[in-house]
């Protein structure tokens, strides 16, 4: 039975329909269109007119449906995946996180304070700021 998974792609959160075999998640093509807009066609992997080629399809396809590690792999973006809750998340590409370290610019967010005032990091470029995060893990 197809159940949903949360798909945390960027901003992005899609509920996508999968397939749990064996703790790999697998997505029905017109799913995988549908939700992230990836199309697998003769050329590849397509969104719009960005096209990547799969150079092993066995990794990708299987039984019809499309593996979502394979798809993190050829995409070259991490993949955190937590079969159990039913949630995934996909990262940013690999040659993007590489140019955001080469710039020594870290993205912005915003957080709020104890007040419950919004605060981003781009209002403090060029100052010094302290960080402090803590997880309860």
């Amino acid at each position: 039975m197809n159940r949903p998974v949360l798909l945390i792609d960027g901003e992005k959160r899609i509920e996508l329909p999968v397939e749990i075999r064996d703790g790999a998640v697998r997505i029905a093509p017109d799913a995988l269109n549908s939700g992230i807009g990836w199309e697998l066609k003769p050329e590849g992997l397509c969104r719009g007119e960005v096209c990547v080629r799969v150079s092993d399809p066995s990794r990708l396809v299987v039984d019809g449906e499309v593996d979502l590690r394979g798809l993190a792999d050829l995409l070259d973006r991490p993949l955190a995946l937590d079969v159990a809750e039913r949630a995934a998340a996909i990262g940013t590409p690999r040659a993007a996180r590489a140019a955001q370290m080469e710039s020594l610019e870290a993205p912005d967010f915003s957080l709020p304070d104890l007040d419950g005032n919004l605060h981003s990091l781009s209002q403090h470029r060029g100052k010094k700021v302290l960080l402090i995060a803590h997880a309860s893990w």
